[in-house]
């Protein structure tokens, strides 16, 4: 199976769209010294929460890549949870882009899976998605 490989057309930066829950990160990968930005932010200022920067470096780990790379991100909506979730998947699509090779790792490891559990909407008549109101008997 061939993978495309989405490239920038000025500066050669791979590119990678990571979306979870209502968040989408557009994820920059380019040679480097192993900075990570985030909307213009030091990595470790912006996602403050362990488990968030781990999910996120869990990417890098597995392929060795870590302070081989630098890493933009510019990623919207949603909490941290749902954003630290598109960041890891957008980083995966990047870094397959940028190796072809580390497709196989990334696939078992199961980072280039989209999480498709998203919240339901309020539908009319009831308090929420599915709550309807309190029945009162008198």
């Amino acid at each position: 199976m061939s993978v495309v490989a989405k490239k920038d057309k000025i500066n050669g930066d791979c590119l990678g769209t990571g979306r979870r829950k209502s968040s989408v990160a557009r994820v920059r990968v380019r040679p480097g010294s192993g900075n990570i930005k985030i909307n213009n932010v030091p990595f470790e200022e912006y996602f403050v929460n362990d488990t968030h920067r781990t999910q996120v470096m869990q990417t890098l780990d597995v392929v060795e890549c870590a302070g081989k790379v630098d890493v933009l991100v510019r990623v919207g909506g949603g909490g941290m949870t749902g954003q630290s979730g598109a960041v890891r998947m957008g980083l995966a699509r990047a870094l397959v882009s940028f190796d072809e090779s580390l497709h196989d790792v990334l696939r078992e490891g199961g980072f280039l899976t989209r999480d498709s559990r998203m919240k339901e909407r309020k539908k009319p008549g009831l308090r929420g998605a599915r709550r309807g109101v309190q029945f009162s008997k008198r």
